[in-house]
Formats: C-alpha cells, structure tokens, sequence
C-alpha cells in the first residue's frame, strides 16, 4: 500500500533578495544602535552572517550585492529618504518616534520604492511588510503596508491605498 502524496505545497523559501533585505534592515539596526559604520557592519555581514551559521540559528543565503547596494543606498540618501517617510507618516508619528526596527524597514523600502524603479512596487513593499511581520505582532506590518504605499503613490504614480485614513 502506498502513502497519499502530499498536497500541501512545501512553505516558501525566502528568495535571495528578499534574505538580502532582511540582512539589511538588521544591519541598518544595527548601526543605528551600535553606532557601527558602513564598511564595518558591510564586512561583518558579508563574512559572517550571510548564508552563515550564528548563534545555532542559519542565516539564509542572500543576494551580497543586494545587500551592499540597499544598506550604501540608505545611509547615503538618508537626508532625502527621511523627510519622504515623515511626510507619508501622521502628525501623532514623527519618525523619531519609531523604534529603530520600523526606521529601518522604512528607510529601506523607500530607498527601493524610489532608486529601483525595476523592481515593481507590489514586490517591494509585500517583502518588507514580511519583515515587519518577523518582528511585529501588533500594527507595525499595517503602518509598513500604508507608509510605503503612500511614498510610492508619490515616488512612483502607483499604489493601492487612498489618502491617509487607516493609521
């Protein structure tokens, strides 16, 4: 007698890109709070975190030059990105009072939205309402998913939402 074949699909595996962006908003974090710099938290990454083995737990392989290119991308256009997001977020939230995660994850996602225009806009802000939801249980991933849909309405013509309701 044979076993009933399975139905279930096998669970997503993280894409390289999407490991990339994950590692990035850790390192944005991290430099945020350490006070790390760029060329250190970059080696650091590369060499140990990467597709590597930390702590027991496996870092999933991602795409380096993804990585280098969102983490260089935000700390050099950080003064722009900053007031995009400020102005997609409510009166009630400026973005200092974000915690350093959700900064991250914003600065990243908008750094995208505005400097890869070949990457569509539903890819780039489902993958980092998915970070969000790695760290976030309560409303964090719902402020994600309106923040970056407003900036890329404004960035990019494009988006789903509708004025500002909603956070």
């Amino acid at each position: 007698m044979t076993e009933p074949a399975n139905t279930n699909p096998p669970p997503r595996q993280a894409n390289k890109r999407g490991a990339a962006r994950l590692a990035a908003v850790q390192a944005l974090y991290q430099m945020d709070v350490a006070g790390s710099g760029l060329l250190e938290i970059t080696a650091e990454y590369e060499s140990f975190r990467l597709g590597k083995e930390v702590d027991g737990a496996l870092y999933r392989e991602a795409d380096a030059q993804w990585f280098r290119a969102i983490l260089a991308g935000v700390v050099e256009k950080q003064k722009s990105l900053d007031p995009i997001i400020r102005q997609a977020l409510t009166e009630d939230w400026p973005l200092s009072r974000l915690d350093s995660t959700l900064r991250a994850i914003l600065r990243a996602g908008t750094y995208e939205l505005m400097m890869r225009a070949d990457v569509p806009v539903a890819v780039i802000v489902s993958e980092y309402v998915d970070i969000a939801k790695a760290f976030y249980e309560e409303d964090e991933p719902k402020l994600v998913n309106a923040v970056l849909d407003r900036i890329s309405r404004r960035v990019r013509g494009e988006g789903r939402g509708k004025g500002q309701e909603g956070l």
